[in-house]
């Protein structure tokens, strides 16, 4: 179920003019809201991308290591390791 939350932002200055001149008949964006709620989802895929990113050289660096460095470890090893 979604559920739909009001915020109040203080933007004073630059940062007022800013989002000003993005939200207008000329800017990017119809109202404020749409632009705020654009920065959030942009912001969270680009947590996403640095998260995947981060991902990719940890298994590029175990697929990279030799063989000999490999130890066998169970679903139980795995599970206690990553909560120590």
């Amino acid at each position: 179920m979604s559920r739909t939350t009001t915020m109040t932002v203080r933007l004073s200055g630059a940062l007022s003019e800013f989002v000003a001149a993005n939200v207008s008949e000329t800017g990017s964006y119809e109202n404020v809201s749409e632009y705020v709620r654009d920065l959030i989802r942009r912001d969270k895929e680009r947590v996403e991308q640095e998260a995947f990113e981060r991902l990719k050289a940890e298994l590029a660096r175990a697929f990279a290591a030799p063989e000999a460095s490999y130890q066998a470890l169970t679903a139980a090893d795995v599970i206690a390791r990553n909560k120590a």
